[in-house]
């Protein structure tokens, strides 16, 4: 089975790079499906690079021409930054009037030990970062982070979006199986920080 790196949901294209992730979210779609709209997102393996993203959403575009495209899939999309930054410019350049987004966890810089945020400053129109929770305890409950300062580097993230004037969104699903956030919190953290806030209900099949 060849990898899905390109798929569309709701007439969108989205960009599935990769499938690891520094979290392991309970609420996670992927731990109950396979696929999205009948597109399998579980890759064969994780060697595919920028030409090979191209050529599929190139495929993809001629029969759907977005106004945007998300990275976003079965995996954290930034843990693989040089395929990102190589496949958004391309389509920046091709294509100027898409907008794209990244829907991130939040832990590049974390993960690559720098701020990579200016470097993508041009390329990305749009962070959607899952902050997820009011609280750390409650972030390690529903994300449960692959290492201990994840919920300080998440809120760090949005602010080197915000700083950087890059539009950037902190996300919170609430009504995972009948939990409530406190959502007051989650929105004053989100604007103290610089960023927009959205509550994404939770949905059983996540879409």
């Amino acid at each position: 089975m060849s990898n899905i790196l390109v798929y569309t949901l709701e007439n969108k294209i989205y960009i599935n790079l990769t499938n690891r992730c520094t979290n392991n979210c309970i609420f996670c779609l992927r731990n109950d499906k396979n696929d999205v709209c009948g597109q399998e997102l579980w890759l064969d393996n994780e060697d595919s690079t920028a030409a090979d993203v191209i050529s599929q959403f190139e495929k993809v575009y001629k029969d759907i021409p977005s106004q945007e495209v998300i990275f976003c899939g079965y995996g954290e999309p930034m843990l693989k930054l040089d395929v990102l930054k190589e496949v958004a410019k391309y389509i920046k350049e091709k294509y100027p009037q898409t907008k794209i987004r990244v829907n991130t966890n939040g832990h590049a810089n974390f993960i690559c030990k720098r701020n990579v945020v200016p470097e993508l400053k041009g390329l990305v129109d749009e962070f959607s970062v899952s902050l997820n929770a009011p609280t750390k305890e409650e972030y390690d409950e529903f994300s449960q982070p692959k290492f201990a300062q994840a919920y300080d580097e998440v809120k760090k993230f949005i602010k080197c979006c915000s700083d950087e004037q890059i539009s950037v969104v902190a996300s919170v699903v609430e009504g995972y199986k009948g939990r409530h956030l406190d959502l007051e919190i989650c929105k004053n953290i989100a604007e103290n920080l610089g960023a927009k806030f959205r509550v994404r209900e939770w949905i059983v099949n996540g879409y």
